[in-house]
């Protein structure tokens, strides 16, 4: 049906109602989700009332200002930080040694050794320690003070020649003086009177065994990155632990690296380069390298060790030779019993033997001391051959002023190197007991027995001797 022109004016206006209706409505919709708190406070007149009742919430507080930050520590502050050192070691000794014209009777001695110094705090990546010590002799010397085998008379006194040896004189010296600086995790070099131990002492130590520590004037560089690590050392002066008149002047550089790929491998290199200006015969140069390494086997933790090494006449001394060492060793431990064998070779001549002048001789080829030589080695001229048996037990006992016990049995069989002859053997019993956290107190008993006799053209043994201690330390 056909509209007139008023039914087509109607219909137009509708359709611009309907459209200005749909804007608006679309309008509403977009501006109530961008705004949908104040759309939701128009719809609700009450809650916004209630709103508007509520007093004003006050601003946030300002926040305090931080406190100043601390001044640096000077050097003072670091020195008065440092900690004390202080150890006290009194030791009874006892030796019974084969008599002769000369020596007519036992030896005995009760010394006292004191160390007191102080380490400080770490400035700047350095930090400083300075350590003295004292040895005095308790009562009557009734032995003698010499190097051994030396035909000079005793150093405390000729009429001392009666006596066995019992190399602790009466001391008082700066022990040591140095400076450590850490720049890194790399590296760490230190200057001064130190100690330096090498391993397991074995070429090099501080002979701590001894009342007078042995140290050195050196300057020294230890490097570790990852598991390679290493130490050189440059050494001007020798402390050694007959005093300073025995003191040796130095020219030798120590070096030793190690790279460590596993817990069961661990390989060392070590070159010895040994020149003293009052001991040319004691000058030399050793070159070695070593594996050791632990790992289990079943219910046992084994280790191992195997060592070789060959030395040969250095700077001063002009004695031309060359000779080796050879060493190895195997433990098992089982819960608290260790079970260790062990095998060494000194080489000898006839006219010297393979020296180690800056070990810690005690540790090795018996705690007799047989076989110790001018120099402090424990040397032979026709070589040793060490094969030994050792068993190591730490009890459990423990009670309130006994406790951490260890206890070491071990017997050697020496002969010698060069002919393959007996020459003797030796037991070793230890006891070592913590009385408290700082104080322990250790037994100890060394028994030499020599062959009475050996064949024409094989240097004759050491005498036979018995020694025991009995030493009571306290470490602060």
């Amino acid at each position: 049906m056909a509209l007139g022109d008023e039914g087509m004016k109607t219909v137009r206006f509708l359709l611009r109602c309907g459209a200005a209706v749909s804007v608006l409505a679309w309008s509403t919709a977009a501006w109530s989700q961008a705004a949908p708190d104040q759309n939701a406070k128009s719809a609700d007149p009450a809650a916004a009332e209630q709103a508007a009742a509520e007093p004003a919430a006050e601003p946030a507080a300002e926040p305090e200002p931080a406190p100043p930050p601390a001044p640096p520590p000077t050097i003072s502050d670091q020195i008065g930080a440092g900690k004390l050192i202080l150890e006290v070691r009194s030791r009874y000794e006892t030796v019974d040694q084969t008599r002769t014209a000369t020596l007519r009777d036992k030896g005995d001695s009760f010394t006292v050794r004191t160390k007191l110094g102080w380490e400080t705090a770490e400035f700047k990546g350095v930090k400083g320690l300075i350590e003295i010590e004292d040895v005095r002799q308790v009562g009557n010397e009734h032995f003698a003070v010499n190097v051994p085998g030396a035909a000079t008379p005793p150093l405390n006194g000729a009429d001392k020649a009666r006596y066995p040896i019992i190399n602790d004189p009466d001391v008082t010296e700066l022990n040591r003086a140095q400076l450590t600086w850490t720049p890194n995790a790399v590296l760490q070099v230190t200057a001064g009177r130190q100690r330096i131990t090498l391993d397991d002492h074995r070429f090099v130590g501080n002979v701590i065994w001894r009342q007078d520590e042995q140290t050195f004037d050196a300057v020294r560089a230890d490097v570790a990155y990852g598991r390679f690590k290493a130490t050189y050392a440059y050494v001007t002066h020798v402390n050694r632990i007959l005093g300073e008149l025995r003191d040796w002047d130095s020219d030798s550089h120590l070096f030793n690296a190690t790279w460590s790929p596993a817990e069961a491998l661990r390989v060392q290199g070590f070159v010895y380069a040994l020149d003293f200006g009052n001991s040319a015969i004691n000058s030399s140069i050793t070159k070695g390298v070593k594996a050791s390494g632990k790992t289990w086997v079943g219910l046992f933790q084994t280790a191992y060790t195997a060592t070789f090494a060959r030395q040969s006449d250095y700077r001063r001394n002009t004695a031309a030779y060359e000779l080796d060492s050879v060493s190895a060793d195997i433990a098992g431990t089982f819960d608290i019993y260790t079970l260790k064998l062990a095998y060494e070779s000194l080489e000898g001549d006839g006219v010297r033997g393979f020296t180690m002048p800056l070990a810690t001789a005690h540790a090795f080829n018996g705690w007799s001391d047989a076989f110790v030589s001018p120099g402090g080695n424990k040397s032979f001229v026709d070589g040793i051959k060490d094969l030994n048996l050792s068993l190591n037990v730490k009890p459990r006992f423990r009670a309130t002023y006994f406790f951490n016990s260890d206890l070491i049995v071990r017997y050697h069989d020496f002969n010698s190197e060069r002919t393959g002859v007996d020459l003797g053997h030796e037991w070793n019993l230890q006891y070592t007991a913590a009385i408290t956290t700082r104080l322990s107190v250790q037994l100890k008993y060394a028994d030499f027995e020599r062959v009475k006799t050996v064949p024409i053209g094989t240097a004759a043994p050491p005498a036979s001797r018995t020694k025991t201690w009995l030493t009571l330390e306290y470490k602060f």
